[in-house]
């Protein structure tokens, strides 16, 4: 029985409909980024393990910069950079990708049988891929630096969750968007830059004025971002209110994304 795209959850039945096709072509994707280097697959975790150590030296050993978290001495800079930015890359790398996602795969749009919205999700696996491999090591070096994390970073699906969410609908969004519009790629670069900066990555939240940051956290990735910093580096549970409304959220960026996309995917083979 067909779904409508018109159901809230259809972008999720679409995608188990699929799932085995999204999983053949997530492994494919995933083996030609490593096929023609020489260590292979073993980039996928020698190239975290190096900006990692990147970051700890140049932002620990270098600037010599603090987050100041209570109740955690010493914490590493390096380790907390990184912890935001493999959540954001996960969004950031699909965003980036998108516009021109259709574009690089006309043979899929020219074959009508196939259903081009999985292609999201292929683009979303393959960020999780490099999330899952980056998260080991962040972990790893967690232990060494601080010991075992605490035992409230069992909820970081909680806060990847959302973020897979908002990717999914953003790249159904700017794909669609990109087939017909090509320069929205140049404006996505810029945007998912800016972004970047005005997320609390490379400093804390509190150091935003009071006054501002009822608009800083309009940003669906500052609050995913404070939470998680809480769960992996201070021990606390996440704050619920905002990660359930977060999770809302998301969730109608995702359906709303697919919907746009389904609804202009019979014009996709006039626009190559």
């Amino acid at each position: 029985m067909e779904v409508s795209i018109y159901q809230p959850h259809s972008f999720l039945s679409a995608g188990w409909k699929h799932r085995r096709l999204i999983g053949k072509l997530s492994r494919r994707r995933i083996e030609t980024r490593y096929r023609s280097s020489v260590l292979g697959l073993l980039w996928a975790l020698l190239h975290p393990l190096f900006m990692l150590g990147i970051y700890t030296f140049v932002f620990s050993f270098v600037f010599k910069a603090k987050w100041n978290i209570a109740g955690v001495e010493n914490t590493e800079f390096g380790l907390l950079l990184f912890s935001g930015l493999i959540l954001y890359t996960v969004f950031s790398e699909c965003a980036n990708e998108a516009p021109g996602l259709l574009v690089v795969n006309p043979v899929y749009i020219k074959q009508l049988i196939f259903p081009t919205e999985i292609l999201a999700w292929v683009s979303l696996m393959s960020a999780l891929f490099s999330f899952a491999t980056s998260s080991l090591l962040l972990f790893v070096f967690y232990g060494f630096v601080h010991g075992l994390p605490p035992i409230t970073a069992l909820w970081l699906p909680a806060i990847v969750g959302p973020i897979a969410l908002i990717t999914l609908g953003v790249v159904w969004f700017l794909s669609s968007i990109g087939l017909f519009l090509r320069d929205v790629s140049q404006v996505v670069t810029v945007l998912t830059t800016a972004l970047l900066f005005v997320s609390p990555i490379f400093y804390p939240s509190s150091m935003i004025p009071e006054t501002w940051q009822p608009y800083y956290f309009l940003n669906p990735f500052a609050r995913l971002l404070d939470i998680s910093k809480g769960i992996l580096f201070r021990g606390t549970p996440p704050d619920w209110q905002p990660l359930v409304w977060l999770t809302l959220g998301s969730w109608a960026v995702a359906w709303l994304g697919f919907v746009w996309f389904m609804k202009s995917k019979h014009a996709f083979a006039d626009a190559l």
